[in-house]
């Protein structure tokens, strides 16, 4: 077991920055402190709503144009500058968006700020976000579609401190739009009520319809609106390998894990499979990608602890390698990590949508994944390998106790990665179908299409014109 405190990213990535400086020796300063005033603008022109408002949705007197020449305007509100599901989707969407002809303006909301998240981001979409917070809307906030693209407690009125979505409450936008997700089976009844202020709201899978629905939002405000992957970005012909930390021969079978450290991921099912199922002479390694949830990041103690409690004995030519990767790794150097695995591995007890594993996919790698939630989606016997569901088990603690959701097995999932590790061309060719998965039903271009569609429904209908 090793812990891993380096990341294979270059230097820290800021926001473009002039270049001519007159004195050579101070550039490194010039250029942080340049770099880091623009991040911090970036930072307060998209979380400062009361004037973001005022800039963007400028009241005009002017006389309206037929809606088949205006183009719709859109403000997105997400946690656009932290790391997480729901800011990764908000760029996929934003970034499918900007191809098209809506006026799209963005909004930092629903939870804090990360520098190290936005360093890590790439250039295109830094650009992206600089072009898109200094758009000026062609219409009022009264003319325009407003997504509030986040958990529904931060809805308006927020149960805590953030920019509340919709700016100015219900009334004031052309209408409302709420994306979000749940990873149990069914919502709060406070989330129920929040959904049902919103003039639509979209989830990402048919399961989201289903459980939204069963938990008493109305049926005709839930869409289905899946969620891209950039798989241009994630292209295995585009990236190298990265050189995986721990000592790895290159030889060995590599599983790849990616998640943050709570129990609804499956850590704790995917570490007894693993333990129990490979040694030293099977040639098998795990590496575990890891961030922190609302705790430490001592994660080696935190699997040591976890090996000593479970009372799994040691074999006797020693345990099969897995190493915890317990540092940022930048957006940017993903793919490369992705490239270095053989397959991907996640028994999570539920996904709002499962990004790590749509990344996988594209990559090309075999995934196993807990069929169960939102990788009912996209997940089949042709292009992957589910992990059954035999039973589901209580939340026992947090908002959400009470709720129910998938208790994967540790043992079934102890028979599919030998599978995998011994079949090594099945679980290729099983990775070439769900690339190509990918493309056909997730990539931007078509999920952009999809998208611009709801928005042209919700404008047209807005002023009559269905």
């Amino acid at each position: 077991m090793s812990s891993t405190n380096t990341t294979s990213s270059p230097q820290n990535q800021f926001p473009p920055t002039h270049q001519n400086n007159p004195n050579p020796k101070c550039k490194p300063l010039y250029v942080l402190c340049s770099s880091a005033l623009l991040t911090l603008l970036l930072a307060f022109l998209l979380q400062n709503h009361h004037q973001l408002t005022t800039l963007l949705f400028p009241q005009k007197q002017a006389l309206p144009l037929p809606i088949s020449t205006r183009p719709p305007c859109v403000l997105w509100m997400a946690p656009f500058l932290s790391p997480g599901g729901y800011s990764s989707e908000a760029w996929s969407y934003i970034s499918s968006l900007s191809t098209t002809n809506i006026t799209l303006n963005i909004h930092h909301h629903a939870d804090s700020l990360s520098l190290h998240f936005w360093q890590g981001l790439p250039e295109n979409l830094k650009s992206l976000a600089y072009k898109l917070h200094r758009t000026t809307a062609e219409c009022a906030l009264r003319e325009t579609i407003v997504v509030c693209h986040s958990e529904p407690g931060a809805w308006y009125p927020p149960l805590y401190q953030t920019p509340p979505c919709p700016p100015t409450g219900y009334n004031d936008p052309l209408f409302v739009v709420g994306r979000t997700m749940f990873e149990t089976d069914r919502l709060t009844p406070g989330h129920v009520q929040r959904c049902n202020r919103m003039g639509a709201v979209w989830v990402p899978t048919e399961f989201h319809v289903k459980t939204f629905v069963r938990s008493g939002v109305d049926r005709s405000k839930v869409v289905k609106l899946v969620q891209p992957v950039d798989v241009d970005f994630f292209d295995p012909s585009e990236h190298e390998a990265l050189v995986l930390p721990g000592g790895s021969t290159g030889d060995e079978f590599v599983f790849l894990s990616v998640f943050k450290w709570e129990h609804r991921k499956g850590w704790d099912v995917l570490m007894r499979a693993f333990l129990e199922e490979f040694s030293r002479s099977d040639g098998v390694a795990l590496y575990l990608l890891v961030s922190a949830y609302h705790s430490d990041t001592d994660f080696r103690t935190k699997v040591a602890s976890f090996i000593q409690g479970i009372g799994v004995e040691e074999p006797a030519d020693g345990w099969a390698p897995f190493h915890v990767i317990d540092t940022h790794v930048p957006q940017v150097d993903l793919p490369g990590l992705y490239k270095a695995a053989d397959a991907f591995v996640l028994p999570s007890r539920g996904e709002g949508w499962g990004r790590p594993i749509v990344e996988a996919m594209a990559m090309g790698l075999p995934v196993i994944a807990t069929n169960w939630s939102g990788m009912t989606e996209y997940l089949t016997e042709e292009n992957g390998y589910p992990l059954r569901v035999g039973r589901t088990s209580e939340v026992t603690e947090g908002p959400f106790e009470g709720h129910r959701w998938a208790e994967p097995s540790s043992n079934e999932l102890r028979v599919l990665m030998r599978h995998v590790a011994s079949n090594r061309e099945e679980g290729r060719k099983k990775g070439r179908r769900a690339r190509e998965d990918m493309i056909e039903r997730f990539s931007p271009e078509v999920v952009a299409r999809l998208l611009a569609g709801e928005i042209m429904k919700i404008w047209k209908k807005s002023h009559g014109e269905e």
